[in-house]
């Protein structure tokens, strides 16, 4: 499948089968994040792999009352928290270089966007999830102080395909020169 191709039709994915998702295919999804660009080349990212269903139902526990991803973890055989250390992206010897500051949710955005593309050009679903109780995920997954969760992707293969969202025309977001 083509660049664009993978793009067009990636789709949330919040239904999955019981189908298992291999190790080997996991390590190849996480070579996506590894070569993923980042600010500067810091490589911001830590991600936790989680498969045992108690923690996954931890990780339920956490989310916005009514999100909709709460089927996906559950049936997801794999559930990757993606994790950030926090003042590394977009600083240079301890000081933001500009006034961004942090750009660690940029770099995570990348890393998590790539995960996903790769997921799907293997015939695999995933959906970024950012609506939950990051404090308390990070207590549950034990995470040092200076790394943040910042988003959950469930992975496994799609029980359907997603639905196809309206998309804006270029016109209507593209502005040549100035706004």
């Amino acid at each position: 499948m083509d660049t664009l191709t993978c793009i067009k039709t990636r789709r949330s994915v919040r239904g999955f089968t019981e189908q298992d998702v291999t190790d080997e295919i996991l390590e190849e999804l996480l070579e996506a994040v590894r070569w993923a660009p980042s600010w500067h080349n810091t490589q911001c990212w830590e991600v936790v792999v989680v498969k045992d269903k108690k923690n996954k139902e931890a990780l339920i526990e956490q989310l916005a009352p009514g999100n909709p991803a709460a089927k996906g973890l559950k049936e997801a055989p794999v559930v990757l928290v993606f994790c950030a250390r926090i003042g590394v992206s977009g600083y240079i010897k301890g000081s933001p270089l500009t006034i961004k500051g942090d750009w660690h949710m940029f770099d995570m955005g990348i890393a998590g966007q790539s995960f996903c593309l790769a997921a799907h050009a293997r015939g695999l679903g995933a959906v970024h999830v950012g609506g939950f109780d990051h404090k308390e995920v990070d207590k549950i997954l034990g995470l040092p102080e200076a790394v943040e969760s910042v988003e959950i992707i469930p992975l496994g293969y799609p029980i359907h395909p997603g639905v196809k969202p309206a998309r804006k025309e270029i016109n209507q977001f593209v502005h040549y020169e100035k706004y």
